[in-house]
């Protein structure tokens, strides 16, 4: 089980939506539905917690990039909602790079230098090569809600109902309450 919610800030304060994620496939589909939350261009936050497993942030600001901390990479890798968040660049990998390299391989299949076809077998860092292997613990932007009062202590420490520990530091639970 999974809740999501959009928090947009306005000049009003906080307005919250819950949101349905069926059909975001990509991070870009996910920013563009935070973006339709606040015509003004205005900070969005899209809150996402899987059954205290982990919880992700993402903050869209206007037309920038969205800024992404995601509290346990390993975690988010199990679910369809957190392989949205879990981008290359996110985990520290070139774009494209899902271990099918074919240029890095020898004509019987091996990669070049290596001598058996065990992945990972040398203790290397088995996720620059694969698209399995996912880091435990958080990934993204510590920093994504420092000037909103949320430090990256605080966002580090969270577990359990996070999304209700965020909006409750942004002065935002009674409103993502009518939402959940």
């Amino acid at each position: 089980m999974y809740f999501a919610a959009l928090l947009a800030r306005t000049e009003d304060g906080w307005e919250a939506s819950d949101t349905e994620l069926d059909d975001v496939e990509t991070l870009s589909d996910l920013a563009d539905l935070a973006r339709e939350a606040s015509p003004d261009e205005d900070t969005v936050l899209v809150l996402i917690e899987q059954e205290d497993a982990w919880f992700g942030v993402v903050r869209v600001d206007g037309e920038e990039d969205p800024r992404i901390y995601v509290s346990d990479a390993a975690a988010a890798a199990r679910s369809s909602y957190g392989e949205i968040l879990l981008t290359d660049e996110l985990l520290g990998r070139e774009p494209g790079d899902d271990g099918d390299d074919l240029d890095a391989l020898d004509l019987d299949g091996t990669e070049d230098g290596e001598s058996d076809d065990e992945d990972g077998a040398d203790g290397g860092d088995a996720a620059a090569g694969s698209g399995e292997a996912v880091p435990h613990g958080p990934v993204g932007d510590p920093e994504v809600l420092d000037d909103l009062g949320v430090s990256e202590k605080e966002l580090r420490s969270m577990s359990g109902d996070a999304v209700g520990e965020i909006a409750e530091a942004l002065g935002a639970s009674d409103v993502l309450e009518t939402v959940r």
